[in-house]
């Protein structure tokens, strides 16, 4: 697999992309709470209006991704992510950078980010076979946890000792190194043929809803998804707003908390290509869901900006991407192995819409929740919204999988969907 040089430039160009895209999570966000002084209402709609697109283009990107070239779809999209933040860097040099900017940086970012997250997990499944998928899922979702490890420490820090269009400026250059990357990739997708009448665009987006719905394991990956993301979402701008405001954390410190997730997830990543096959695919996504997701549930009890507060951040943010990691690459592996060639694409952007398409309301919530009810209280109560997710993935049949994924479609069977 990684003598594979088209696969080598995908990796690389994915890399590259999480890393700006994780420094750029962190930099606009903080950018907003420490220079802008947004009030928690003013940071929700901040994340919100960069998560729409999710809800607003996911099922689109899907039924483009399945009749186009992943490669040229994830070019475009890093040139044009590395043109933004570029824009907005000099923007910022020059104060011009006010809130109203900010918002539609994140909306600009947000809707190419679908592009190319749908588009390179359906270049996965054509550049890799499929008795690979574990393997190769493993190493991307290892290289997006090295994003994670240097993303949000590298955005911290340049906004703390530098500046936040500085900041935005180096995201610029890591979309560039992308486009660079994946650029490099030369082999021919097999990418289905276009009819002289093919089906009009909201003729395949029900396509996909339909096989994702039609089918007991991708049904029960959108609910969990969904109550995960949408938790998540809100318990993310109360925490944001809780470390520097109630913590009375620095920005660089903020960014190396979050950083933490990084090595839990690449731990996460490695564990994933073992533990199904030693326990089963089913106990390890809910045992890792639980665990990884119920351990933020201590965070309410810190106080004070101490060493052992720190620690305890660090602790809980690699326990979190440990067990976010194995959910990921697993849930991953299953979710490619069901699902057709054809459908690869607009499954991707299923799962997403139902999925991440809650995150923009979940934003919104955690804004008015840390307004009303203050910061510790809205933190307590997003963490444990979050064990929704583990709970539905246990009363499901994905918690009864054993140690073999199951059986991947056969080719006559990629047109009738009943059978899944």
């Amino acid at each position: 697999m990684w003598r594979d040089p088209d696969f080598r430039g995908l990796w690389t160009g994915q890399t590259a992309s999480q890393l700006g895209e994780h420094a750029s999570l962190v930099v606009l966000p903080l950018f907003a709470v420490l220079t802008l002084h947004a009030s928690p209402g003013e940071l929700g709609v901040l994340r919100a209006v960069g998560q729409a697109p999710i809800l607003m283009l996911s099922l689109f990107v899907g039924a483009w991704v399945d009749r186009w070239r992943t490669r040229t779809t994830m070019v475009l999209t890093d040139l044009g992510r590395a043109l933004a933040l570029g824009a907005a860097a000099v923007a910022g040099l020059f104060g011009l950078l006010g809130l109203p900017a900010l918002l539609v940086l994140a909306f600009t970012v947000g809707a190419l980010s679908v592009f190319f997250d749908v588009a390179y997990q359906a270049s996965v499944v054509r550049l890799v076979p499929r008795d690979q998928l574990v393997r190769a899922n493993s190493a991307l979702e290892g290289s997006r946890s090295a994003a994670q490890i240097g993303g949000p420490a590298l955005g911290g820090t340049l906004v703390s000792l530098l500046s936040a269009p500085i900041a935005a400026a180096w995201s610029a250059l890591f979309f560039a190194l992308s486009f660079l990357s994946i650029r490099r990739i030369r082999r021919a997708e097999s990418i289905p043929e276009r009819a002289e009448h093919s089906p009009r665009v909201w003729r395949r987006i029900h396509e996909g809803l339909r096989f994702v719905t039609g089918d007991t394991v991708l049904r029960t990956v959108c609910l969990a998804s969904a109550a995960f993301q949408f938790a998540f979402a809100a318990l993310m701008t109360v925490y944001l707003l809780f470390l520097p405001r109630e913590l009375h954390l620095s920005a660089t410190v903020v960014g190396l908390a979050l950083t933490a997730a990084g090595p839990g997830a690449l731990l996460g990543s490695l564990l994933a290509a073992r533990l199904p096959r030693r326990f089963g695919y089913g106990k390890v996504l809910v045992c890792a869901a639980a665990v990884g997701d119920g351990i933020f549930l201590c965070v309410p009890a810190l106080h004070g900006s101490s060493a052992a507060t720190i620690t305890a951040l660090l602790a809980i943010g690699f326990v979190f991407g440990c067990g976010g990691q194995l959910v990921n690459v697993t849930i991953m592996a299953v979710r490619q192995t069901v699902t057709p060639a054809t459908m690869q694409g607009r499954t991707a952007a299923t799962i997403t819409f139902v999925g991440m398409g809650t995150t923009p309301l979940g934003s919104l919530l955690g804004g008015y929740l840390a307004q009303e009810w203050g910061l510790r209280t809205s933190l307590l109560t997003t963490a444990a919204a979050m064990l929704l997710s583990p709970a539905l993935m246990s009363l499901s049949p994905l918690a009864r999988m054993d140690r073999d994924l199951p059986p991947s479609p056969d080719a006559p069977q990629t047109a009738t969907h009943a059978k899944h």
